[in-house]
């Protein structure tokens, strides 16, 4: 958000073709036209994968609405108003994340995990659910394959809930209610995740180009299709079973997923 501080830097990534407005399609936008997404990068992220270093291409992107308000921020910020600045250091935006394998953008339907936010597990090693292995799993197929991507959705923590009332579900949980049961539970929709985003950053990233879809949820797939992305096949994702998630798991193949009767 501080590159906006300073307009000379923002004009800057602009000439360099690492800030880009991108329409709802994909497509590259300039002048008038009010941009939907604007995707930064790329950014090299060093990453071990299977032991081994790997040079991600990190494109950090986000909704322009939410960077519209930093915007504002901004120039109340180059005003001299201090508290504009404290303001500026406290705004939220859900800045989501595409981390590509070197050759990405040339792959020929390349493989692609759409990784909802999962702080508990991805960050802190929860068992309480399979995302973390997940995540660590696409990773390391990618790098087998010799390509392929995550699109990281930090705003879907909780199916979309958010941090605080996820830690309210699982109390729930623990009291006998179902991953959806609780979230229902609190007055809110069981799934309220949201992936066009994700569909417009990769018809830009792959001009449209066909994905594999690395997820055992039948709704990314009508979701993402909906919004332009092609997807030639979907790739099964099972692991990080335990014994502290194999209920949250049966919920999610009750809800539809595609995961074994055996589970």
């Amino acid at each position: 958000m501080f590159s906006y501080v300073d307009k000379s830097v923002r004009e800057l990534l602009i000439k360099n073709h690492q800030l880009v407005d991108l329409d709802k399609s994909g497509r590259e936008i300039s002048g008038g036209a009010a941009p939907f997404i604007s995707i930064l990068g790329p950014v090299t992220i060093p990453r071990l994968i299977d032991g081994e270093e790997v040079p991600l291409e990190w494109y950090p992107f986000v909704r322009r609405v939410e960077l519209t308000h930093v915007l504002e921020a901004a120039n109340e910020v180059r005003g001299g108003q201090s508290e504009a600045f404290r303001e500026l250091l406290q705004t939220n935006m859900s800045v989501n994340s595409v981390f590509a394998l070197p050759g990405f953008r040339d792959t020929v339907e390349p493989l692609v995990r759409i990784h909802s936010c999962c702080l508990t597990g991805d960050i802190f090693g929860s068992m309480r659910c399979d995302c973390g292995p997940q995540l660590d799993a696409a990773f390391r197929l990618m790098k087998r394959e010799g390509g392929g991507a995550v699109v990281y959705m930090s705003g879907h923590e909780g199916r979309g809930i958010g941090l605080w009332a996820k830690a309210i579900t699982y109390l729930l949980q623990d009291a006998g209610q179902d991953t959806y049961e609780a979230n229902v539970s609190l007055g809110l929709p069981e799934d309220s995740r949201d992936f066009s985003d994700a569909a417009t950053v990769l018809r830009y990233l792959l001009k449209d180009g066909p994905i594999r879809l690395l997820s055992n949820n039948p709704q990314k797939r009508e979701h993402l299709e909906e919004n332009g992305q092609a997807i030639s096949e979907v790739v099964s994702l099972i692991t990080g079973v335990t014994d502290y998630n194999i209920r949250y798991i049966r919920s999610k193949r009750s809800k539809g997923h595609i995961l074994p009767e055996d589970l």
